[in-house]
């Protein structure tokens, strides 16, 4: 006995910090009778793997990032190249400036949700069709078959944003009242939060710069292969935005759990380092596995909805579709971020964990239908929205040839900083939703999410 109590000791001293504070019961327990040596150490070397390869993959992106531009930069200042001449003057004060916007719009937007979260869905979902229909009609005055395509498409995506906001009209009362409960968990802690915030707004304004002067070297100056460079830096903003974005979402996240889940007030520096390092190679990897696999569940959704009970041949692979992607979503999803930072898991079993908890307890439904990552993407395309009126229309009187491009870049500039801003509001209603999933019986929890599980699941419905 006492052999399998030292084993037991340093198995508990392997599993870290986190575990040792804040964690759930242990699953998967290995009995006496099994090696359990052998698979810790399976599990470690997985972890320690994980851990360290991604972020060291992040780095290694950054570092030829810095390289790519550096190399555009000085190319493009030395002239370009025989058939195109680039024009500094005409890219940076307009995208600089939105880049200024966006902080102050993703401010704006995190200032309302948190002063009036029972107002924030509503105005919100009223917001970004309009501010997207003004893009629309600046893009298409820009007179060019670019301005033109993409005007066209982005009024056909404010009308269908105010077809969505019309059909959610319903849903938008429980959004505003879990919101509402939600973010009380950071209440104490809001100064703190705030000033992280403000340093990670700054983070991903400094890389905006940074991947301003490439992007616009890249487009003038590029050659044949221009395409690729831009190519390249869009996946490289699209990532470190979401990884910047994401170390805010598990650090409130890892906070606000801990208060909803057994009323503690844990340290905001302390979640918040804990991001940057413990939880680092789940956030770098989860940056890219999450948004695919939500947009995979998402467009199966939409289908799944449209084909409902028709039995049209293009309809007939609607469920199955459905069917993969409830399984893709196990491997990564934003609720599972909850359990990286409180218990420093790795995302996929923080997500398995997670979504077989919602399963268990019927509340897939509950999540599916929830309206703050909506509500948080919609704030999104504001942000970009009011970005592109100030840099499209800004270079369409300097010079109109790279007002579609600049309007284009600009609001994908205001999208992400406006998404890293939102990451709080996001994190904490993920956090409450999780925690209540854990421990339904726990008083902390008021009536919200009961009543809004009993509004979807009426008694007629029970099997």
């Amino acid at each position: 006995m006492a052999k399998i109590e030292e084993v037991s000791r340093a198995e508990d001293e392997r599993g870290g910090r986190g575990r040792q504070a804040y964690s759930s019961p242990r699953m998967n327990q290995i009995s006496p009778n099994q090696a359990a040596v052998p698979i810790t150490n399976q599990k470690t070397v997985r972890r320690r793997f994980s851990i360290s390869v991604f972020p060291l993959l992040f780095s290694l992106h950054f570092l030829l990032i810095i390289i790519l531009t550096a190399f555009l930069a000085i190319r493009g200042f030395n002239g370009g190249t025989r058939r195109r001449k680039f024009h500094p003057l005409h890219w940076f004060p307009q995208l600089l400036t939105s880049s200024a916007c966006a902080s102050a719009a993703a401010l704006a937007l995190l200032i309302a949700t948190l002063h009036v979260p029972s107002k924030a869905p509503r105005i919100i979902f009223w917001l970004a069709p309009c501010l997207s229909v003004a893009a629309s009609v600046l893009l298409l005055s820009i007179d060019s078959a670019g301005g033109l395509a993409t005007g066209t498409l982005t009024l056909f995506f404010a009308i269908i944003q105010s077809l969505y906001g019309c059909w959610v009209t319903p849903r938008r009362s429980h959004a505003a009242r879990i919101l509402s409960a939600a973010l009380l968990a950071t209440v104490e802690n809001s100064a703190v939060i705030s000033a992280y915030v403000i340093v990670a707004l700054l983070a991903g304004l400094i890389y905006s710069c940074l991947w301003i002067v490439g992007v616009g070297a890249a487009y003038e100056t590029g050659g044949r292969f221009s395409g690729l460079f831009v190519f390249v830096l869009l996946l490289s903003l699209a990532w470190t935005m979401q990884v910047i974005k994401n170390v805010v979402h598990v650090a409130v996240a890892h906070v606000a759990y801990l208060r909803f889940s057994q009323g503690h007030t844990f340290d905001v520096q302390a979640a918040f380092a804990d991001a940057c390092t413990c939880s680092a190679g789940s956030i770098c990897y989860g940056s890219c596995l999450v948004p695919v696999l939500g947009a995979v569940r998402g467009l199966a959704r939409a289908m799944n909805l449209v084909a409902e009970d028709k039995d049209e041949f293009m309809f007939s692979c609607a469920h199955c579709y459905m069917g993969v992607a409830d399984r893709l979503i196990r491997f990564g999803n934003r609720w599972g971020f909850v359990h990286v930072g409180a218990h420093e898991k790795g995302l996929v079993q923080a997500s398995g964990d997670t979504w077989e908890m919602f399963d268990r307890l019927g509340m897939v439904r509950l999540v599916d239908t929830d309206l703050t990552a909506s509500c948080c993407f919609l704030a999104g395309v504001s942000g970009g929205a009011v970005c592109t009126l100030v840099g499209g229309s800004w270079t369409l009187a300097v010079d109109k040839r790279l007002a579609t491009s600049v309007s284009i870049y600009a609001f994908l500039i205001g999208y992400f900083m406006t998404r890293v801003a939102m990451a709080w509001p996001q994190a904490c209603v993920a956090a409450q939703i999780v925690a209540y999933a854990e421990n339904p019986q726990n008083p902390r929890f008021d009536s919200t999410i009961v009543d809004r599980i009993r509004q979807l699941h009426p008694p007629h419905d029970a099997v």
